[in-house]
């Protein structure tokens, strides 16, 4: 299991681009990959449950990896967060 908090840091945040961005990158992967907010954990696989967490600018989200390819899975979704998911900004 590997896990990191990160905080949403794209004006726009987590909105449906970058959750689908999350949702390609967390597919290529074998391994459980949640993200969390508020205790509030959704599947990172899941583009409803990736957007229906809410995650806005400055929030923080933890996320979780699970099984063999843990590491690899957790090392793409910091790429993106830290990338701000390519947005461009206002």
């Amino acid at each position: 299991m590997a896990e990191r908090i990160l905080t949403v840091s794209n004006r726009a945040g987590v909105h449906a681009r970058p959750a689908a961005l999350i949702v390609q990158a967390a597919k290529n992967f074998q391994c459980n990959i949640y993200l969390e907010k508020d205790n509030n954990r959704v599947n990172g696989k899941s583009i409803m449950g990736v957007l229906t967490l809410g995650a806005t600018y400055g929030t923080e989200v933890k996320i979780i990896t699970e099984g063999s390819d843990a590491d690899q899975a957790l090392k793409a979704v910091v790429r993106l967060f830290e990338s701000k998911f390519e947005d461009d900004e206002i």
